[in-house]
């Protein structure tokens, strides 16, 4: 070949030529990063913590603990914990995190390390390094990214929200949960508890004298009414596709989050990551309907509703920045993500808190016995009023202790914002933080030796006088972004616990299998049959 002709072939390969040497450059590039951030990074983090004292797992290649948890945790859930220490539920609810605390027990300040994926997930016991996480003073601790992009499509507003956006939010939320606004939501309250017990005494009238019920649907029905009416002033049936489509969401969130640490990954066509996204547009496309109807009959003069979502939109109308100035509030598709919050929050705690309390009162009927005679002596067989909840002490000692063995939600979740220092330990931005409720609510160094035993009395001078630290009880969360609906929620369990005391005796069923698990929240893995008569 003579040498104009090798010039000639030279300058028709040199475009493919580049452009293959771009793209093997791009591909090594992307080699590396992904080396980096699935094995590089995760592993000089495990030496730097190593190095300051944390006891931890040993990470593993790109999926960390996620594949250890879901073996232990689907090995716990094929069988239901012993009868004759039903409280013992730590190895069965959160198996990964229960082993890691056992084997690292003694860690300075109660700190060890677990692997979310590629990010290590720190486990904060201590009540005092808990504080410092939850309240996020110096705004080093805010809500986890992984966290936020998933339940994202199934709550959303303050839940959240971070910084000044959170402080709008709940600034314009706080007077619809104020003592007085929940006083005048009462006749809603009762008017639902009403129907659930003129239900089951109708049932017991076409029985031989007892029932067996599910418990847990039932509440679940009840604090589905209760959330109904006082949100949005309708009733159950009118918001039963609501309720469906998030007891779907759930099941789908929770399942994602074993991949949600893959970036990208949730934006991948997969069925179960359509599915989500069309459930969260079918619930906003409801929600919004009733929002935009509401304001409508608003604007036309017509007067406010004294139900949750009335008082969110008088609120936000009359909203005013901190310098005092009117200020725009919140838009449609903020209401809307409140309203999906109402929904999750409300029927989750309520149905969980009640369920599990029929439940222990079956376990202990002295305690059962002595709630009874309490409600009787201060209701008599009279509808229960908001002025004699303050007289149920023996009643909200259960409650709080019920609270502290079950409670609705498991876990706080956080991340470092940028470099933080937190029990001697400096972590980079990024690092998340768990607070296993549940494990400091059974502590002995702050419960006593009865930690994991079911005892109201423990808390009969109070929450600050039940255990060695006042912040060890945290079952509604802790500092600034403590449950809103806290009060919501215990008002409705009163209630409703004080009417079926007022009328029914119950016990377990033989068929009963006690078996708490994690779904987001603490759910029954089954059925709860309660065995139910009149008195």
């Amino acid at each position: 070949m003579d040498d104009d002709g090798g010039t000639a072939l030279l300058r028709e390969s040199s475009p493919w030529s580049l452009l293959g040497g771009a793209a093997a450059v791009l591909l090594l590039w992307w080699a590396a990063q992904v080396l980096e951030w699935a094995w590089l990074a995760p592993r000089r983090m495990e030496r730097a913590l190593r190095a300051q004292g944390l006891r931890g797992n040993r990470y593993r290649f790109l999926w960390g603990d996620l594949k250890e948890e879901r073996r232990l945790t689907a090995a716990a859930l094929a069988r239901p914990v012993p009868m004759d220490r039903p409280h013992d539920i730590l190895p069965r609810v959160s198996p990964l995190l229960h082993r890691a605390v056992e084997e690292h027990d003694g860690c300075a300040g109660k700190l060890s390390f677990t692997w979310f994926g590629t990010i290590p997930r720190i486990t904060v016991i201590d009540p005092e390094l808990a504080r410092e996480v939850a309240s996020n003073k110096d705004g080093y601790f805010v809500k986890t990214k992984l966290a936020t992009r998933m339940v994202k499509f199934l709550i959303g507003g303050v839940a959240i929200l971070d910084g000044e956006e959170w402080v709008k939010h709940r600034r314009i939320m706080n007077p619809a949960f104020h003592a007085e606004k929940l006083k005048g939501m009462l006749p809603a309250f009762s008017a639902a508890c009403s129907d659930l017990i003129c239900r089951w005494e109708n049932l017991l009238a076409d029985s031989v004298g007892t029932i067996e019920l599910d418990v847990w649907a039932e509440f679940q029905n009840l604090s589905g009414d209760v959330l109904s009416r006082t949100v949005f002033g309708v009733s159950y049936e009118e918001g039963r596709r609501i309720f469906l489509l998030q007891a779907e969401q759930v099941v789908r969130v929770t399942q994602a989050f074993g991949t949600s640490h893959i970036p990208g990954y949730f934006l991948l066509p997969t069925k179960g990551n359509r599915r989500i996204k069309a459930i969260n547009r079918e619930t906003k496309t409801i929600l919004r309907g009733i929002i935009e109807k509401r304001r409508e009959a608003m604007k036309n003069g017509e007067p406010t509703k004294h139900d949750l979502l009335g008082m969110l939109l008088e609120s936000n109308m009359n909203y005013s920045n901190s310098d005092g100035k009117s200020s725009g509030g919140l838009n449609v598709e903020e209401v809307i993500e409140e309203c999906k919050l109402f929904y999750f929050a409300g029927t989750e705690s309520s149905a969980i808190l009640l369920t599990y309390t029929m439940v222990l009162l079956s376990m202990h009927p002295e305690w059962l016995d002595r709630a009874r005679d309490e409600v009787l002596q201060v209701f008599g067989q009279n509808k229960p009023d908001f002025s004699g909840f303050s007289r149920l002490k023996v009643v909200t000692m259960v409650l709080y202790e019920v609270l502290r063995l079950y409670p609705p939600a498991l876990f706080i979740n956080r991340r470092t914002h940028k470099q933080t220092e937190l029990g001697g330990v400096v972590y980079p931005p990024d690092v998340m933080f768990v607070i296993p409720i549940m494990f400091v609510h059974r502590d002995p160094a702050l419960w006593g030796q009865d930690a994991g035993e079911f005892n109201p009395g423990r808390f009969a001078e109070g929450v600050s006088k039940a255990c060695g630290d006042p912040g060890a009880f945290i079952p509604f969360s802790w500092g600034p972004r403590i449950c809103i609906g806290q009060n919501f929620a215990l008002l409705e369990a009163k209630l409703a616990i004080s009417m079926v005391l007022q009328r029914f005796a119950f016990e377990l069923s033989p068929e009963y299998a006690h078996a708490p698990y994690s779904i987001l929240t603490l759910h029954p893995q089954h059925s709860v049959p309660v065995r139910v008569r009149r008195l």
